[in-house]
């Protein structure tokens, strides 16, 4: 009895990654994203702490177009996860499982995330009120 040499599970080579897939590793990597940026706040704060020269120079490298980079892919990955976390709180209360409610569903978070995004920095750039 020779058994054929076949691989256990799917590789990566011949897997075709769905929406549910794709959202679970971003969720993931947001997540650590967002450690990096709070890792980056508290070098920030500790600028502000360490005197005037500290904190210019942390200022021009936040202001920098990298800086606004940085801030930017930070701000969607808070929203991201954020969304992200609202749906798979829905789950943990036992809705939203059948394939169409977690497609749209996952939609919802991608779309509400770059909504959100773009709003937040509009209402950081441009004021409320201005």
């Amino acid at each position: 009895m020779a058994s054929a040499q076949r691989p256990l599970s799917p590789h990566l080579q011949i897997y075709k990654p769905q929406l549910t897939s794709v959202l679970s590793i971003a969720h993931r990597m947001t997540g650590v994203i967002l450690s990096g940026g709070a890792v980056a706040l508290v070098f920030w704060l500790l600028a502000l702490a360490s005197g005037p020269n500290a904190f210019e120079l942390a200022q021009a490298i936040a202001g920098s177009w990298f800086g606004y980079l940085c801030l930017f892919v930070w701000s969607f990955c808070l929203f991201y996860h954020l969304a992200n976390g609202i749906r798979h709180m829905v789950w943990d209360m036992g809705y939203g499982f059948e394939i169409p409610q977690v497609y749209v569903s996952g939609w919802i978070v991608v779309g509400a995330s770059v909504a959100l995004t773009i709003l937040a920095w509009i209402v950081g750039l441009y004021g409320l009120g201005r």
